[in-house]
Parts: C-alpha cells; sequence; structure tokens
C-alpha cells in the first residue's frame, strides 16, 4: 500500500501540541468508512469522514458520521450557497493536500472552511482520517471542532 509519508508527517506535525492525541496506523485499507470500522472494531457511525464539496466555486470539508450521507441541498440552504456538489478527486488532493480515503480535517494544504455535521456529536469518540487511506485518529467530536475551528451543520441523513 502507497503510503504518503508528507501528508502523515504534516498530520503528525499538526497533532504535537495536543500531547493526548495519537494517531493509529493500519496494515490494511481504512479508506472507507466500513472498512476504518472493521479494522477499528467499532461502528461506522464514528468514524468521521471528511467529505470536500465545491460550493460557489469554493471548495469546503463537512466531516460526518460515517453512517450518514449528506444532503447537499440542505446543506447548499444552510451555507446560502446557491450549489453545493462533491468535489472530484483532483480538487480533493489540490485543495487539501490528501487522497480521497485519507482527507485529515486539519493540516490541510489550503485554508478551507470545514463544518462538522450534527451527526458525529452523538459519539463520545469518533476516528478521523491522519492523511493517509491507512490511518484514523481518535478524537472527541467538540475537541475536533475545537482544533479545526469547524462550525455545524445539520445536513446528514440514513
Amino acid at each position: 500500500m502507497y503510503i504518503d509519508e508528507s501528508a502523515l508527517s504534516r498530520v503528525k506535525q499538526a497533532i504535537a501540541a495536543f500531547g493526548d492525541l495519537e494517531i493509529i496506523e493500519f496494515d490494511a485499507d481504512t479508506s472507507t468508512a466500513e472498512l476504518a470500522a472493521r479494522a477499528l472494531g467499532v461502528e461506522a457511525g464514528q468514524i468521521a469522514k471528511s467529505l470536500c464539496f465545491v460550493g460557489d466555486g469554493e471548495p469546503f470539508l463537512v466531516i460526518a458520521a460515517g453512517d450518514r450521507k449528506i444532503d447537499t441541498r440542505k446543506l447548499s440552504r444552510q451555507l446560502g450557497k446557491k450549489k453545493v456538489k462533491f468535489a472530484d478527486a483532483f480538487t480533493v488532493a489540490d485543495a487539501t493536500g490528501f487522497s480521497p480515503g485519507g482527507v485529515c480535517p486539519f493540516a490541510l494544504k489550503t485554508p478551507l472552511a470545514v463544518y462538522l455535521d450534527e451527526s458525529l456529536f452523538q459519539h463520545a469518540v469518533v476516528y478521523a482520517a491522519a492523511g493517509t487511506a491507512n490511518t484514523a485518529l481518535p478524537v472527541a467530536p467538540g475537541r475536533l471542532r475545537d482544533i479545526t475551528g469547524a462550525g455545524t451543520v445539520d445536513a446528514a441523513y440514513r
């Protein structure tokens, strides 16, 4: 499995200031919520999936529970954007500095707006990608909000 050491290093450097955060590395692919949940032995809802969208020409991230989907119309209304769509893989990598399946909600290549969906807050701990498709970072949703400076949205559904 290819590991982007620079992306992983960027996340490790970013969490150095937070002594209690620790990255979990796997030998297996954890690029989807289902794969990550299986590797961690948790419910898919505990996986904090980072979804990159483009709204009115600007990329941004929504972090949602892994067992949910995002209603882009609802998201568009909440953010006051005319049209919101999923970003393509090139946009994801270009805007975040991470490949799809390994997007960390912070340590981003360029500053992006980050929003946490309310669905995350039903769990005491969630697992975010840590820059690669085989890493996870356990963190409380409130702590993730503090680290990222994220806003909150309510756009997820089952």
